[in-house]
């Protein structure tokens, strides 16, 4: 059916051409009740609070979380991938690193999480009890931990789920030097923290109280006599679990890549390395994988591309993908050089988000008023990160400082498009900022026996704002009112129609209309 469909977009019947298309996503900003811990609403954020006073007509809310994004359940938040878990062990991946099982090592590599955003401890657990039954005699399983979409402090919990289950089965028979550390303790077995059991570990390191699961120090897994025993050897097969892929590209590229210089690997082993999925369709990488990637074909960047639509994106480098390689449905690369370019802003690195909590959006705004200015785009599209990055960190004072600069940012974009007679569109792909603090069933702040809040650190399953405006707008757009549960998907036609085009049939509905005013 894909294959018949034409790129050629029509004309909209309402709305002209040629008006410059700003899009600006806030990640991690949510919409919430006032409240202390809601940093969106201490913050003092003009420019936005100006905007929500468009509603309904140019400022409503959407659906970021769950069924209406196309994740499985209404409890699941953040971006995920539908998986076929009953087909897990049946494809060419599999069998491709079962051929080590019998003299090397099984490696599981990923993030110890229940958060869904980036992977699932229970797909882990599957893939421990699924290896085993399959012929793996010796699995090591090499964790990071998370921290940011799970409560802080949840490792011990989810380092002694893991130590139980592979209990169970012995009784039965864009930072290099973050990727370098992984690769010292992962491969050569080398970091700065030895000890005997995983468990132990994690209690040991989080005794310091500046401890924290999002940044806990590397450590390895010895014997009585110090040795590691688990490293990445000659023979052995390695798996990365993570299904998303911004975590786990560099590692791929450190665990496949024969020609690499990124960082000295001191030794590249001879293994047999699959993912959890393909994580860039367009370098192929990773070349074997577990799961086929699910076909994210016709985005709206590549419509937009081959109907001459002349595209700048630009975001800091934590979320640079967001604005190119997810966008484009997890693809690398251009759609048409020609018409495009992308432009990343190099993040802050070695030090948290909550000490420098305005990040770069500011650079990131002047960045893209320059290319607005200079008019040789149609289209800029941008991610402003601090309510996500700095969000994670749990810090609220620091958000709340992180949400101003947000603020600050979309007004120097919304000023350029003004200048040149254009139209904006300001979402955010999930909540974060707006709610900080963990919270009991009847919504009040929990307290550690101290007294002292728990914060929240993971993204909310909260709806995100999104507003229209701009002097390019026609006075009779506004937000359509049959559309109460849209989403994220709806978006795309909407910024499609903002361009003076129909959108694909095969899109979710726009959620604008053109009244005669």
């Amino acid at each position: 059916m894909a294959e018949t469909r034409r790129w050629e977009l029509a004309a909209h019947r309402r709305l002209e051409k040629g008006k410059v298309v700003g899009v600006v996503v806030l990640d991690g900003w949510g919409e919430a009740a006032p409240d202390p811990f809601n940093c969106i609403h201490v913050a003092d954020t003009p420019t936005l609070d100006a905007l929500k006073k468009g509603g309904p007509e140019r400022w409503r809310v959407i659906k970021a979380h769950g069924t209406a994004v196309g994740l499985p359940t209404d409890d699941d938040m953040g971006n995920n991938m539908a998986l076929a878990s009953g087909k897990i062990y049946e494809g060419e991946g599999f069998k491709y690193i079962q051929q080590s099982f019998e003299n090397g090592t099984l490696h599981l590599i990923g993030l110890l999480s229940d958060g869904g955003v980036h992977s699932r401890i229970d797909q882990l657990q599957l893939l421990l009890k699924g290896a085993s039954e399959h012929g793996a005699k010796r699995i090591r399983v090499h964790i990071l931990t998370d921290g940011r979409d799970v409560l802080d402090g949840s490792s011990v919990k989810f380092v002694e789920l893991i130590e139980n289950d592979l209990a169970k089965l012995r009784d039965k028979g864009n930072d290099w030097q973050v990727a370098k550390r992984g690769w010292d303790a992962q491969v050569l077995g080398e970091a700065p923290h030895k000890f005997q059991n995983a468990l132990e570990a994690v209690k040991k390191l989080r005794e310091d109280p500046k401890a924290n699961d999002q940044y806990l120090p590397p450590f390895v897994i010895v014997d009585e006599r110090g040795r590691p025993i688990g490293p990445i050897m000659d023979g052995d097969a390695v798996v990365t679990f993570n299904f998303r892929a911004d975590r786990m590209v560099m590692l791929a590229k450190a665990l496949e890549y024969e020609s690499f210089d990124k960082f000295d690997r001191v030794r590249f082993p001879k293994i047999r390395y699959a993912g959890m999925l393909q994580y860039d369709g367009e370098l192929k990488l990773p070349s074997h994988f577990l799961v086929a990637p699910p076909e994210i074909e016709r985005t709206s960047g590549e419509y937009l591309a081959r109907n001459g639509i002349r595209t700048y994106a630009c975001s800091e480098t934590v979320k640079f993908g967001h604005v190119t390689f997810f966008w484009n449905g997890n693809r690398s690369g251009y759609f048409h050089p020609n018409l495009e370019k992308y432009e990343e802003i190099p993040s802050d690195i070695g030090i948290p988000f909550n000490e420098q909590p305005k990040m770069k959006a500011v650079e990131i705004a002047k960045k893209t008023r320059d290319a607005i200015l200079s008019c040789k785009f149609d289209q800029v599209r941008v991610n402003i990160a601090n309510g996500d990055m700095v969000g994670h960190t749990g810090d609220i004072e620091a958000t709340i400082v992180g949400c101003k600069a947000a603020d600050e940012a979309v007004k120097i974009v919304l000023d350029a498009i003004e200048q040149v007679g254009g139209i904006f569109v300001v979402t955010a792909d999930h909540g974060n900022a707006e709610d900080m603090v963990k919270r009991d069933k009847s919504g009040k702040p929990l307290r550690d026996k101290d007294g002292n809040v728990q914060p929240l650190t993971s993204h909310t399953l909260n709806p995100v704002p999104i507003a229209i405006g701009g002097p390019g707008l026609q006075p009779g757009v506004r937000f359509r009112s049959d559309l109460p549960s849209a989403g994220l998907a709806n978006v795309a036609a909407t910024v499609m129609n903002l361009h003076g085009f129909e959108a694909p049939d095969h899109y979710e509905p726009t959620l604008i209309e053109v009244v005669d005013k």
